[in-house]
């Protein structure tokens, strides 16, 4: 029976990792920052390690005896927008994992990276792995680093003879969100406190179809390549009101917030968070992603992955589930 190491184990992603690795019968073998044991790998039968992503001895210590290494870690934060954080959990994480796979002569490294890294496109035109980058202008190191970290794994397949693969997930919706991320939209909309809509929109993926693509990318995939895990296309105003209507909630915003009058509000959020010191609701990095369509193509992943593509509605009502039964709805 072959073994994942799988680090960054218990967000909305890993937990869904782990479930699928598990259903197939691998043994798993989870690294957990600090001295807890997360709500959402509670009672699976894994092997679960405390550790760093930033300290590579460590990193290579833990991952040994495993047949692959799945690497989710990372800081997803948009705020503070700006920051080494990311760079050191992102990036030298990342180069952490290529280390630990090298020494340890592990078959293959599925890296997590995002579709962020990949230029956007239009809902008729979408962006795919090889459009140009174009969030650079967003001024976020959250994407920057992602970025760097993607292309850390690819230079070493060329250079040091990896064996990896890059999947790079949309915007994930579905159960064992405990933070929440992409779940604070959802609770949002089932509470009926989602103010307006933003004029923009993206591409959005039921999480369990983006683990079967990552489960898939231990033995499918071309060494060395990338590809966007995705779903649909749509806009926010679209989005909302498909999530809405799987909520069961009737009551629905009004009116699509005009660009600059959105931009204004993530300025003035951005100056009262620099005042405070406290987390802002809305930044004006966020205000200018909100308002673009970022938009991308998943079909190399159907293709070469056989990435399956799922309704959101499905992720949508397991994500309300869980968050009932988990108190945050």
């Amino acid at each position: 029976m072959s073994k994942v190491f799988v680090t960054g184990p218990d967000g909305v992603l890993g937990s869904n990792i782990v479930r699928e690795l598990l259903s197939r019968n691998y043994e798993v073998r989870v690294l957990v920052y600090g001295p807890r044991e997360p709500i959402t790998l509670k009672d699976l039968p894994i092997e679960i390690v405390q550790g760093d992503i930033t300290n590579k001895e460590q990193i290579i210590e833990l991952s040994k005896g495993c047949d692959y290494f799945i690497n989710v870690a990372a800081i997803t934060d948009m705020w503070p927008t700006r920051g080494q954080i990311y760079f050191k959990i992102n990036v030298k994480g990342t180069e952490n994992a290529i280390e630990a796979v090298l020494q340890n002569k592990i078959k293959r490294l599925v890296h997590v990276g995002s579709a962020s890294s990949f230029g956007y496109g239009t809902i008729d035109n979408p962006g795919n792995e090889t459009t140009p980058f174009k969030s650079a202008k967003y001024k976020v190191d959250y994407i920057e680093s992602k970025k760097q970290g993607q292309e850390k794994v690819i230079e070493a397949v060329k250079e040091k003879g990896l064996d990896a693969v890059v999947v790079c997930p949309t915007f994930m919706i579905g159960p064992y969100d405990s933070k929440p991320s992409s779940g604070t939209m959802i609770i949002a909309i089932a509470k009926a406190e989602l103010p307006a809509y933003s004029s923009g929109g993206k591409n959005w993926v039921y999480v369990k179809d983006v683990a079967v693509g990552v489960c898939n990318a231990l033995t499918m995939g071309r060494k060395g390549e990338a590809y966007i895990l995705g779903g649909e296309n749509l806009t926010y105003v679209d989005a909302v009101k498909r999530i809405a209507a799987a909520c069961g909630q009737t009551k629905l915003p009004k009116f699509v917030v005009p660009k600059f009058l959105l931009i204004f509000i993530g300025w003035l959020g951005t100056v009262a968070a620099a005042i405070t010191g406290k987390p802002p609701k809305l930044t004006i990095n966020l205000a200018k992603i909100a308002c673009d369509g970022h938009y991308f193509s998943p079909q190399k992943a159907i293709d070469e992955l056989k990435m399956p593509q799922t309704p959101i509605e499905v992720g949508v009502k397991e994500a309300q589930k869980w968050f009932i039964e988990n108190k945050y709805l």
